[in-house]
C-alpha cells in the first residue's frame, strides 16, 4: 500500500486525523450539551416564572359580569384614539358577527372562547388569534386602508365549525365614530351586525 503522505510514516497520519476528529467531536459535544443546557434552563424558567401578560377569566361566568358580556362585546374608541374589540366564540359562532374597526387606528383585539378552542385569522391582514376557554388573548393590528374581510374560525371545534365564520368591516375614522354614537345611545359597542 502507498504512503498517502510522502515523507511521513503511516502511523503518524493516523494520529493527525484521528487528534482532528476528536476535537470535531469535542467540538460538537460541547454544542450539543449548550443547547440541551439551554432548553432546560428555560424550562425551569418558564415553568417557574409564566409569562405576566396572561390573563385568566373564568369560562362559565364570563357572560354574566365583565369585560365579556354582552353590551360589551364590538368595538370601542379609547381615550388614546386606539380601538379596543372584545370577541366572544361560542360553538358555532362569533359574537359580534361583524366587527366594525376604523382604517389606520391602532386596534387591539381581546377574545376568549366560551366552550373549547377556537381561533381566527383576518385575510388581507396579519392577525391571527387563539381563543382557549379560561384565557383571554390579546393582539394588537392596525388596518391600512377600507373594506371588508371575513374571519373563520382556524381550529376545528366541531361539527359545525364550516359554517364558523364572521366578518369585519374598515370604514374611516369618521364613519366609525359616528356610528360608535349612534349605537353608544343605544346601550351597545360598536359593531355592523344589522339591528
Amino acid at each position: 500500500m502507498a504512503n498517502p503522505a510522502p515523507g511521513l510514516p503511516h502511523a503518524d497520519n493516523d494520529a493527525v486525523a484521528h487528534a482532528a476528529e476528536a476535537r470535531w467531536a469535542w467540538l460538537v459535544g460541547a454544542i450539543i450539551a449548550f443547547l440541551v443546557g439551554m432548553l432546560v434552563y428555560m424550562s425551569v424558567h418558564w415553568a417557574a416564572m409564566p409569562p405576566v401578560r396572561t390573563e385568566t377569566i373564568d369560562p362559565g361566568t364570563l357572560h354574566l359580569s365583565g369585560e365579556f358580556v354582552e353590551a360589551n362585546l364590538g368595538s370601542a374608541m379609547e381615550s388614546d384614539g386606539s380601538v379596543t374589540v372584545r370577541v366572544l366564540a361560542n360553538q358555532y359562532s362569533f359574537t359580534p358577527s361583524c366587527v366594525l374597526v376604523p382604517a389606520d387606528t391602532p386596534v387591539r383585539i381581546r377574545g376568549t372562547a366560551a366552550d373549547v378552542v377556537h381561533g381566527f385569522s383576518i385575510a388581507q391582514g396579519n392577525v391571527n388569534v387563539m381563543l382557549i376557554p379560561g384565557y383571554i388573548s390579546n393582539f394588537s393590528t392596525r388596518f391600512e386602508k377600507p373594506g371588508e374581510h371575513v374571519f373563520p374560525c382556524h381550529e376545528y371545534c366541531g361539527v359545525g365549525h364550516a359554517a364558523m365564520w364572521a366578518r369585519v368591516k374598515i370604514v374611516s375614522k369618521a364613519d366609525f365614530e359616528a356610528e360608535s354614537m349612534r349605537q353608544a345611545r343605544g346601550g351597545r359597542r360598536a359593531s355592523c351586525v344589522q339591528q
